[in-house]
Formats: C-alpha cells, structure tokens, sequence
C-alpha cells in the first residue's frame, strides 16, 4: 500500500493549502478518498493518470471534502472516458451530483454509480480478489464516515532452492502458492510449509476525517498499520473542537494509542495555526510513531 496526499487542510483552501484529499495505491488499484475543491488539479501535478481512478470515497458533505468531485466528473466526460466510475458517499450525493450535470446539461458518457450509505454501523462496501472496504462510522455534525482498506491475504511464496529437491509438476505449484499439500509419485505426501514460503502481511489503512473525539473506532481500527486521523486544533482549542465536532492533535493521539496503531498521521489543519510542528509536538507526547500530512506527501504502508 502506497497513500499520496493530495490535500489536508481544513475548510478553506490556499494557493500551497488544499482542502482534504487523497490517493491510496493497493497493488492495480487507486482509489480516491475525498475530493475536495481543485483535487484535479493535483491530480495533474502529481502525474495521476485519471483513467486508473475507478472508485471514489466520500467520508461527508462538506464542501472542503466533495466540491471537487462534480469538476473531476465532468473532466472525465471531456477526455472521453468509457470506463465506470463507482462513488461511495453519505445518502443524498447522488442527488446533488445528478443535479448538477443535469442544469449543466453535462451528463456522462459513462456509467456512473452511486453507492450511498446511510447505516450508522460499520458495513462491507467494497470487495474483490484483493481488498475490502469498510465503514467507520464517525462522530460529525453531519453523516460522516471514515473507512478501512484491508488486504486480503496473499498467495504462499514459492522457495525454489527447496522446491528443486523434488520432481513436482508445473501444473501443481499454483496449488503449492494456495497452500495444498501435495501427493508425490511415490506416494508420499510433501506438506506445504516444506517447500512455501509465508505470503507478504496483510496491510490496513483506516482515514478517519471529520470527526469529535470518538472512542467507539477503537475496536475498528485496532492494530492497523497506519491511521490517518483529523487534527483540525491544538489543544488550546479544545473548546473549538467540541463545538464544531472536530478533533485536536492530542485526541488523535489519544485515539491511536487506545488503538495500538503502527502509525498516526494527522492532518486536516486548520489555517488559523502557521507552525504545523505544533502539532506534531503535542501528539508526540503522547503517541510515539507519528507523522504530519503536507500536500504531495507520500506514506509507504
């Protein structure tokens, strides 16, 4: 798993602070997580290839998180884009979104299709051979979720010095990867673990942006890799965070703790703060392994 920041700053962006947005790499797959206000536009400056966006996350309906997407959309429909595009948001984003291709008289000349979620538990909403995506259900003045990316596990890696010590069929070492014991010529069996070696672990990314303090994640996010967790305050704020159900670096911090995550990452800053090391202070006094998001920024998972 790769995660490129595309943008990480709170409700209004600036020319070197863009709103939230970001691009996680799973093996063939790049998945959009957000879309804020010129999200295209950073796609562009880091050489994102647009065609290989087929899925798009939206965690809630404010606009430092989705008024992108209409552009991306139409964008795509201006390149001649055949291929599905597959949106996953709170209920209601298909409606704006439909509205306003419509007046625009811009509808797509591909498939667009809306997956809107409403349920206030964590639910499956996203699967193939390699990946699954969950929900995690956020605590914001409106309908917010944050989401999971697991891999599943992988195939057994072949050990070839061992494997030549044996007469095995081409034919049975796919069956080897998928961790079967064999049947020999002779008869004798040959246990898998003999010849295999362990597939690569499986790697979890949790992006948990807006939300209040919220200690019912926990269970969610337990032992992932890397969390990437909203700090829009410092502490000193904290009364702000209540009121606007946002979070401060310190709960952040608090959070991944609880969680025993390998790694914290925060953003979602807000621009009344210039010292972004602040924030990278105050969680630290807390939570050890933790990073700061920056525009352009990429984590290796």
């Amino acid at each position: 798993m790769k995660l490129k920041i595309l943008g990480c700053h709170s409700a209004t962006p600036f020319e070197n602070a863009h709103t939230t947005s970001q691009l996680l790499e799973v093996k063939d797959h790049l998945f959009l997580i957000d879309c804020g206000e010129g999200t295209q536009i950073q796609l562009r400056q880091n050489k994102i290839k647009f065609s290989r966006i087929k899925h798009i996350f939206i965690s809630h309906l404010h606009g430092d998180h989705f008024y992108g997407l209409v552009g991306l959309i139409s964008t795509f429909r201006l390149l001649g884009r055949t291929a599905d595009l597959n949106i996953y948001g709170p209920k209601g984003i298909k409606e704006i979104l439909t509205l306003q291709l419509k007046l625009a008289n811009s509808w797509t000349n591909y498939n667009l299709f809306f997956h809107e979620l409403e349920k206030k538990e964590s639910e499956l909403i996203f699967e193939d051979d390699s990946l699954t995506v969950y929900t995690i259900p956020l605590d914001h003045r409106i309908y917010s979720n944050g989401f999971l990316f697991q891999e599943k596990q992988g195939l057994r890696k072949l050990d070839n010095e061992k494997i030549k010590n044996y007469d095995i069929p081409i034919c049975d070492l796919h069956n080897l990867k998928l961790g079967k014991d064999l049947i020999l010529g002779d008869g004798t069996t040959l246990k898998n673990k003999m010849v295999t070696l362990d597939p690569n672990p499986v790697k979890r990314y949790a992006f948990c942006s807006d939300t209040a303090y919220n200690e019912s994640i926990v269970p969610l996010i337990k032992e992932v890799d890397m969390l990437y967790h909203e700090s829009t305050f410092l502490d000193v704020h904290q009364n702000l965070a209540k009121k606007t159900k946002h979070s401060t670096a310190s709960q952040a911090a608090k959070i991944a703790r609880l969680a025993q995550v390998k790694r914290l990452v925060l953003g979602h800053f807000s621009s009344r703060y210039s010292e972004k090391n602040d924030f990278l202070l105050e969680a630290s006094s807390i939570f050890d392994s933790v990073s700061l998001a920056s525009d352009g920024k990429i984590f290796d998972i």
